[in-house]
């Protein structure tokens, strides 16, 4: 085997194991506000092909005090999700939402964050899809939005999870 073969193989084992990091945008575009939730910062709106979220606005968004009920507005929500090789055990879904939020310490808005160690059942990649166990012997199946997450993973290998779900990071009223 070559020097630049036998460092290929390196390289590949290498990025392999590292952290593959997705954030995409959940919702963005034009809705209309049905419900507006002072107390919890929250608003639900309904999109126009009629797809319902509900969406929590940060302090910083200032517009939010000016919206009402039947407003359209723009608005932008993203989410991350984080895989990488585990070693250990499997661990049930842990809610890390409040070290999330220190961690973050107004870089951004975290309003929930999950983390777990899981094992893979198996992935198909066309479809985009992976079947993992969790501790307490559950099998989930997940379709995954970036397929970059399932990179060099195969059937067994264990990987620790964890998902972010952010606060809207855009919010405008429609003109």
């Amino acid at each position: 085997m070559s020097l630049t073969a036998i460092a290929a193989v390196l390289m590949s084992a290498i990025l392999g194991q590292a952290p593959q990091t997705s954030t995409r945008v959940v919702m963005a575009g034009s809705a209309r506000i049905e419900r507006i939730d002072i107390s919890t910062r929250s608003m639900t709106v309904r999109t126009p092909e009629g797809v319902v979220h509900t969406i929590y606005v940060p302090r910083d968004l200032k517009i939010f005090n000016e919206l009402k009920t039947g407003d359209t507005v723009d608005v932008r929500v993203q989410e991350e999700v984080i895989v990488a090789l585990a070693r250990g055990r499997p661990t049930v879904i842990v809610d890390s939402t409040a070290d999330a939020k220190k961690a973050a310490a107004g870089e951004k808005e975290v309003i929930q964050q999950l983390k777990a160690t899981v094992t893979i059942v198996s992935i198909d990649p066309q479809q985009q899809m992976v079947v993992y166990k969790t501790a307490d012997k559950r099998q989930v199946m997940r379709q995954v939005a970036d397929p970059k997450l399932l990179e060099g993973l195969k059937a067994g290998d264990m990987i620790d999870i964890t998902y972010t779900r952010e606060r809207a990071i855009e919010l405008s009223r429609s003109r």
